[in-house]
């Protein structure tokens, strides 16, 4: 397994060129039907068999505060020594193979810690967004009980009251500072270096991931000790990180995206991975942390790049950075442009699922030959294609359809276990040979992938389907925007109206007179159909903590609305407009 990973760093040494892709589809045509060993366990075998042993003083982790400035770095061989004894605690508390551990922590190296001796100890990683309420956890508590909890202390509390509910103890409860009935994480100092690695299974479950609950209630995705750690040689080689980068993510560790970006994709090939601590993005202060500790690979989430555009960038050196990188939603193609204006790198986007590692992307060797406003091309571990409502591959160039995983040649080895507890939700989504994954797009003649909207996203007004994404990135186009989201909204005559959810730029002020400037905006720029029938001017919308919009949320919102039969304060109807070619909705 070892050559595996030795195979993808000097992958990711080579120029960004087509010999690169032709080295990269090889690989993975080769990992693709290689027969898998019964036993794999990457933190003993990859982390520590290799990386330790040929850089174990260089260094794995870097961790900052971007208020404080405090910061705090790891060596390849004080990583490891961390995490043995964040396991060796767990072992001696009656954790065993098998068991999990909920971590509930903001951005701190601890989260990394932990998650390694998970990895290496056969338990099951259970990442919870520190945004969690009670009745949240206790959803979690009664579908999934709680071995061990490793959680920051400030989240104590309801963590403990979401167990009072559920009646249930589990073996250890460790924090992150002092509380009565807790066992300090500080203590964990006194542990052994030194850890026996759990004799894992390739199949062996080893992550729990609630989904972020954007189309309805969260569900457990079950990845394995190869799912994962090999799985996201996909990320790895998509990203492009080098041995010598130091890589950083934008994203907290409650969710898929860190386990992605944070920890597999730099630690997989000797990089330096990297995470900075904050409670609200600054944008100034980010890109100061982004520089000092000169990142060399950077990926964000759309939220965060639109916050970064529209800043005075003049101040920061950019020299150190290599490559841009953005997941979670599609980006806009005038946030990709802005930023390569401002610091010469591309954004290169990419798609993928919790329930996946990276799946189409914008690849290294793509560099100079994206599309702007395309997320890319097929990673090569993947067999992907689209079909229609009748489960029948699209061949059509920019015919929408559903984005599915082939499974007749092979099963790729990033995707997931199972939906855990839930056959229904199962059989719904592995179909006729094929993994549905919930969301829509379109290819070009050329091959290049354009994002429409999740399958549940999309609005269906009249006989037309609409995607929300061409009408975000359309008002995004205008001068006033900073960011929209669009979501379908009842109507007794179409189904549903598109309306969009306007944040305006710092300054720039709500009114009827800016409506219908945006919506005469849309109407220059979409087909008719398609534009926003309805505009509401707010200063947020909802959203996960990795920066998805949860359209689920404003959606019920609405819903709630029409029954109430109130409105927003700064809402206005395209219908209200005479100055418009027509008042009919």
């Amino acid at each position: 397994m070892k050559n595996l990973y030795k195979e993808v760093m000097d992958l990711n040494m080579m120029e960004d060129d087509d010999r690169k892709k032709d080295v990269a589809k090889a690989f993975f045509d080769k990992l693709n039907f290689m027969e898998l060993p019964e036993y794999f366990n990457w933190a003993s075998e990859i982390f520590e068999g290799m990386h330790v042993k040929e850089r174990g003083d260089k260094k794995a982790l870097i961790w900052a505060d971007i208020n404080t400035k405090e910061s705090l770095s790891f060596t390849y061989t004080e990583f490891a020594g961390k995490g043995n004894q964040c396991l060796n605690s767990l072992r001696n508390s009656g954790v065993e193979k098998g068991n999990n551990m909920y971590m509930m922590m903001p951005i701190v190296p601890e989260t990394w810690f932990a998650s390694y001796a998970c990895i290496k100890g056969g338990l099951v990683a259970v990442p919870t967004a520190t945004t969690m309420t009670v009745r949240e956890l206790e959803f979690r508590f009664e579908t999934y009980a709680p071995d061990s909890l490793l959680v920051d202390e400030i989240y104590a509390d309801i963590v403990d009251e979401a167990l009072k509910k559920v009646n249930h103890t589990p073996k250890i409860k460790l924090v992150l500072g002092k509380k009565e009935g807790w066992t300090s994480y500080a203590d964990l100092n006194n542990q052994s270096v030194e850890a026996e690695a759990a004799k894992t299974k390739s199949d062996d479950l080893l992550f729990c991931f609630f989904t972020s609950g954007t189309t309805g209630l969260p569900k457990r995705v079950g990845h394995t000790a190869v799912s994962y750690p090999l799985g996201h040689l996909s990320t790895s080689v998509m990203t492009g990180i080098r041995t010598d980068d130091t890589h950083h993510n934008l994203g907290a560790p409650g969710w898929a995206k860190w386990a992605w970006s944070s920890f597999f994709a730099p630690l997989n090939v000797g990089a330096t991975a990297s995470g900075f601590n904050f409670t609200v993005l600054d944008g100034d202060k980010y890109l100061d942390a982004i520089t000092t500790h000169k990142i060399s690979t950077f990926c964000a989430p759309p939220t965060a790049w639109r916050v970064f555009i529209n800043l005075d960038t003049s101040k920061f050196d950019f020299s150190a950075l290599r490559q841009s990188i953005g997941a979670g939603e599609p980006l806009n193609p005038e946030v990709i442009t802005r930023w390569k204006e401002l610091t010469g790198t591309e954004i290169r986007d990419f798609y993928g699922q919790t329930e996946s590692t990276a799946m189409i992307g914008n690849h290294p060797w793509m560099n100079g030959k994206m599309r702007s406003g395309s997320f890319g091309q097929p990673s090569f571990m993947y067999d992907v294609a689209l079909v229609d409502d009748d489960g029948k591959e699209i061949t059509v160039a920019d015919e929408p359809g559903h984005i599915v995983v082939k499974l007749d040649k092979w099963r790729s080895l990033g995707l997931f276990t199972e939906y855990i507890g839930n056959p229904e939700k199962m059989a719904s989504v592995f179909m006729d040979n094929y993994y549905y994954t919930g969301d829509r797009a379109s290819i070009d003649e050329d091959g290049y992938w354009w994002f429409v909207g999740r399958s549940d996203d999309v609005i269906k007004s009249a006989d037309f389907r609409i995607g929300p994404f061409e009408v975000e990135s359309a008002l995004l186009e205008h001068s006033s925007v900073a960011e929209s989201a669009i979501v379908g909204v009842p109507d007794e005559k179409r189904h549903q109206l598109v309306k969009a959810f306007v944040i305006l730029k710092p300054d720039i002020k709500p009114s009827k007179e800016l409506a219908l400037e945006l919506f005469q905006h849309t109407i220059n720029i979409l087909a008719k159909f398609k534009i926003p029938r309805i505009i509401e001017f707010v200063p947020e919308v909802p959203k996960t903590l990795s920066g998805k919009i949860r359209r689920v949320e404003l959606r019920q919102q609405e819903v709630d609305r029409k029954a109430e039969k109130t409105s927003g304060r700064e809402e206005y109807f395209y219908w209200n407009f005479p100055e418009l070619s027509s008042k009919k909705k």
